[in-house]
């Protein structure tokens, strides 16, 4: 069914009479063309593309939970693409096109609120940077603007401006950011990818992998063998716990970040807003709840939980900034599972073995790449060859020594 105001008034008018699941239900066949492995936000939106843009439909998604059990369901919700290097800079300001354009493409409602980012400047090197940082993004298209002290005030006048250890001295703005409904992107792209003849077959955990030699042949799930012509892994955090069944050791490690909701408040944060001094991000919610984030857990881990000492650490980030976020309860927290590479940015790469494709090492960047990730991952599973926007995140740059380093703090994942 396609979504419209009279599809909605005529449901209502009629007891959801003609209604439907949003994508099918089904068993997995015994050979696809592709195999995805991972049915969150990334997976999803390269079946999605897979289909659409490329034609090739025989593919199933293969998802050991539900849909959007992983990190898809439990992040912060940013969208942005503020960055600095050339080759992330780029790509994420095309998925920053695609998000402006999503609901429309999907026939679904995600939620997209482009009330802008603003990442706060405490001292005057700190504004060099940013100056370089919204340069960069000017010329690529994504759009910057450099504010001072009192127009971070009229979009924040909430914070504390003159805190004896981190005063607000201005800040960076990037307008066309802002946040989307998490799990509406997974079902929108789930609905999109199954209307156009994908299989998304839920509770289907693979266990191991088919293989010919060294090809890839297929994958062995709890709900049996599944043979495919190519077998792609986007699986976030996991992705290291699958490439040790193909004994391979890849340069990225898993880190458990949490995020944090607040009971509902009044409405009275516009944009979302990011500590300069410390790691802290912040925005509210359509419901009122103030959705924060902030650094690691610090330790590996598969673990979708966090520990309290990073709790804390968070809250203090936050109360540095708004004092009066002291008296707000803290709603429930989750925790996704970061697979940090060792640059801090992400692998979208044909191989190392024949008929693998690997797209993982998202960092803290995996939500607001989905569209773009899944994009050039579906080129790149299509055609045998990295989408031009993804060409710089081949995975033997750790060998020949060309980092994609955006925070320049060197091989150190847990620093990402």
């Amino acid at each position: 069914m396609r979504y419209s105001l009279f599809n909605i008034i005529a449901n209502g008018l009629t007891g959801q009479r003609f209604s439907s699941p949003a994508w099918r239900q089904v068993a997995p066949k015994p050979a696809y063309d592709v195999i995805i492995v991972g049915g969150g936000g990334h997976g999803l939106a390269t079946a999605y593309y897979l289909a659409k843009q490329h034609g090739v439909r025989n593919v199933a998604v293969l998802e050991k939970g539900w849909i959007g059990s992983g990190n898809s369901g439990r992040n912060t919700t940013i969208i942005r693409s503020n960055y600095l290097l050339p080759g992330n800079e780029p790509f994420y300001e095309w998925s920053m096109k695609l998000w402006e354009g999503l609901e429309q493409d999907l026939n679904y409602n995600i939620m997209v609120s482009q009330r802008g980012i603003i990442n706060l400047i405490h001292n005057d090197a700190q504004r060099d940077v940013y100056v370089r940082r919204g340069n960069a993004m000017i010329v690529n298209g994504a759009g910057a603007r450099l504010l001072d002290r009192e127009e971070v005030r009229s979009y924040l006048p909430f914070l504390d401006f003159d805190n004896a250890r981190f005063p607000v001295k201005g800040g960076m703005m990037q307008p066309r950011a802002g946040t989307a409904r998490h799990d509406a992107v997974v079902w929108g792209y789930a609905r999109g990818a199954s209307d156009l003849g994908v299989d998304i077959i839920q509770n289907c955990e693979v266990t191991g992998f088919l293989r010919d030699g060294d090809a890839i042949t297929g994958v062995a799930t709890t709900r049996g063998e599944i043979k495919a012509k190519k077998v792609a892994l986007a699986v976030a955090g996991s992705t290291s716990r699958l490439a040790g069944k193909l004994d391979l050791k890849l340069p990225i490690e898993s880190f458990v970040l949490q995020a944090f909701i607040s009971e509902g408040l009044k409405p009275f944060m516009e944009t979302v807003f990011t500590f300069g001094a410390g790691h802290f991000y912040c925005s509210q919610s359509d419901k009122g709840e103030l959705v924060f984030g902030g650094d690691l857990d610090g330790y590996n881990s598969y673990a979708q939980r966090g520990n309290l000492p990073t709790v804390e650490d968070v809250c203090e980030g936050g109360l540095a900034l708004v004092p009066q976020l002291s008296r707000v309860r803290l709603l429930r927290q989750w925790a996704g599972v970061c697979d940090m590479s060792m640059d801090g940015s992400p692998i979208i790469q044909v191989g190392p073995l024949p008929g693998l494709y690997l797209n993982c090492a998202w960092n803290y960047g995996g939500f607001k790449a989905t569209p773009a990730s899944g994009w050039c991952f579906a080129h790149t599973i299509a055609k045998d060859e990295p989408h031009p926007l993804s060409a710089a995140f081949r995975l033997d740059r750790f060998r020949t020594g060309h980092l994609i380093d955006e925070k320049g703090v060197g091989a150190s994942p847990n620093l990402h």
